[in-house]
């Protein structure tokens, strides 16, 4: 049981932008189309979801299939970048890291 002391204060969200807007200067969390996922400072965001992520690792997860065998076999490339801008039409996801 939570006890009043540990509570946290109440956050007032009007619309689903303002969640993201709390994360500004934050880490966070971007999935995005093509089996690539983010994990950067976010510095800047508009209403379509661009945005402009600091100190970026980018892992992009690639499924070959074994020309003998034919099972799938999953890979994991991963980059660093500075700065990124990242155009919203290819986000699927945004959260705080996990």
């Amino acid at each position: 049981m939570v006890e009043e002391s540990e509570q946290l204060p109440p956050i007032d969200v009007k619309e689903p932008l303002d969640l993201i807007k709390l994360s500004l200067e934050e880490r966070i969390y971007v999935k995005m189309r093509n089996e690539r996922e983010l994990r950067g400072k976010l510095h800047a965001f508009d209403q379509h979801l661009n945005m402009v992520l600091g100190d970026v690792e980018e892992i992009i997860n690639i499924v070959e299939i074994d020309e003998e065998t034919y099972e799938e076999i999953y890979r994991q490339k991963k980059r660093t970048i500075q700065m990124l801008f990242v155009r919203g039409d290819g986000v699927i996801l945004v959260s705080p890291p996990t």
